[in-house]
């Protein structure tokens, strides 16, 4: 057995069977290696960054990581923007790294690069394979970092480590599936102190909830804590996954804009991290502060990120006295309906959106500016799971409704796309098509970088001169995705009024497979 051979039995072993690939050369024996494996799904990306999108994705639905395969250090150069949302939504990644054979690397061919070195920045472990002997080793390393907290973790995988025959092959060892870590018990006692005294004092504390924290069971816990205590229940701006609808608990997200940060926290004296860090600006502007929080506001880390989320927060109940037949605030019906007609605004998709969700829909949000409407209007639709671009750099959505839908073939996925990050990405509409994958993609068409021209108004800017249009209008010509769609094998329409948009919208919520409206704003 070569070594690539014992790559795909090792990853098969521990549960990982999707590949999401993008291929060269240097990876032709792992190829070779998985066309052998029928277990193994293999679903190609036209780019890399539609691969690590994807896998960022599939992780966040399904709780385990798949394995990509990139070529060399362009291929994963070129995927490290999403490698960089899914570091930032904490989820499980493996990547499959190929490289030339270990002899062949002195010859400094034209695409010999320094993988390790682009891998670390966005891989809390980085290992190179030593030899078709290391293959297990080294998977099982790959394999535990990817989970012992939740990240990405980078596999370099020399050719000739691939096409070699390994000299002895060990019996199969055991998934090393690590326990999430215990928060600290005596933390726990002084964070409850700590409420017991705001409760005293007046003083308003806030729970801020992060990763598993944002899930049913864990935001029920912390609705308990917060009834008993007066604390406001918040997350970041951009969360990784939420579960969130009817029948679920109200969490409050803070806004991108700065000032309106600054406001929603102004209250909080006390803040209560639950796998969250403390809230920071996006960016800096002049004479505003880094850091959202009041400067006199305390932070308390209940738990860290990969540590146990519900049992920490289960463990804060019960040391606050909090009973444990506290029923949790639930999200009840809305009574603001959605438009019926009229122009066709931002804002009127994410109403027509929310309106018309199905229960189990996941929604990935890569809408950008319309981002904070489609939130507040979905508060009430159908329980859903909602992710976000958790790292900010635009392109995931796309992708990301790809590895949602291949981890959730029974579920409908709902895609809110902005123009302008949806063209850095636009390769995964073929990948829905070829996967008949059951993803709606609404594009919001405004023309424009609009989230950057607000950014040039925030600094004073009112009229943009010939350059600056240039930069942030996405006209002159027109994008077309209509067309786009179509040429990459999804059924698309445009939608140019509030009735056209939702005649769309019932249509595609009626069948099976991928679908792509365009409204245009």
């Amino acid at each position: 057995m070569n070594g690539a051979q014992l790559l795909r039995d090792t990853l098969l072993l521990y549960g990982v069977d999707v590949c999401f690939a993008n291929p060269g050369t240097s990876e032709m024996h792992f190829v070779a290696a998985l066309d052998a494996a029928p277990r193994m799904r293999c679903v190609l990306g036209l780019q890399e960054n539609i691969v690590t999108g994807a896998a960022d994705g599939f992780a966040r639905m399904a709780d385990r990581p798949a394995v990509t395969l990139l070529h060399l250090g362009p291929g994963l150069a070129n995927g490290l923007a999403n490698l960089h949302n899914a570091r930032r939504a904490r989820v499980p990644v493996i990547n499959v790294v190929g490289d030339h054979a270990s002899t062949h690397l002195a010859y400094d061919a034209p695409l010999t690069s320094d993988i390790e070195s682009l891998a670390r920045p966005m891989s809390q472990f980085v290992r190179r394979v030593r030899g078709a002997d290391d293959v297990q080793r080294a998977t099982a390393e790959v394999y535990g970092a990817a989970l012992s907290p939740p990240g990405v973790a980078t596999l370099i995988l020399p050719a000739d480590a691939a096409w070699s025959e390994a000299a002895a092959i060990s019996a199969p060892a055991a998934a090393p599936l690590p326990t999430p870590r215990q928060a600290d018990a005596g933390g726990i006692r002084r964070i409850a102190q700590s409420l017991r005294d705001c409760r005293r004092s007046g003083r308003r504390p806030g729970l801020m909830l992060s990763g598993a924290a944002l899930r049913a069971p864990a935001t029920a816990i912390a609705d308990r804590i917060a009834q008993a205590c007066n604390a406001r229940l918040l997350t970041e701006t951009l969360s990784g996954r939420m579960e969130r609808g009817l029948g679920r608990v109200v969490v409050g997200k803070i806004p991108y804009a700065i000032r309106a940060a600054l406001e929603f926290l102004k209250d909080i004296d006390v803040l209560v991290l639950v796998g969250a860090a403390p809230p920071v600006g996006f960016f800096a502007y002049p004479g505003a502060p880094g850091r959202l929080t009041r400067s006199d506001c305390e932070h308390l880390v209940l738990c860290a990120a990969g540590e146990d989320a519900a049992g920490a927060l289960g463990a804060l109940a019960a040391e606050l006295g909090v009973p444990a037949g506290v029923r949790p605030r639930l999200q009840a019906p809305g009574s603001a309906g959605a438009p019926s007609g009229g122009s066709l605004t931002a804002e009127a998709v994410c109403q027509v959106v929310a309106q018309l969700l199905p229960e189990g829909a996941i929604v990935c949000d890569e809408a950008v500016t319309a981002g904070g409407f489609l939130f507040a209007h979905s508060a009430a639709s159908a329980a859903h799971d909602y992710l976000q671009n958790a790292g900010g750099a635009i392109g995931n959505g796309i992708p990301m409704a790809v590895g949602a839908a291949v981890a959730c073939a029974d579920r409908k996925v709902i895609s809110v796309q902005a123009d302008g990050s949806g063209m850095y990405t636009i390769q995964g509409l073929w990948t829905q098509a070829r996967e008949r994958l059951d993803v709606l993609t609404i594009v919001l068409a405004n023309r424009a970088y609009a989230i950057l021209q607000r950014e040039m108004r925030e600094l004073g800017v009112r009229e943009l001169g010939e350059n600056a249009r240039r930069m942030l209008n996405l006209g002159d010509p027109d994008l077309d995705f209509v067309l786009l769609a179509q040429g990459m094998g999804v059924d698309a329409a445009r939608a140019r009024s509030v009735e056209d948009f939702l005649r769309l919208m019932r249509f595609a919520l009626a069948r099976r497979g991928p679908f792509l409206i365009e409204a245009v704003l």
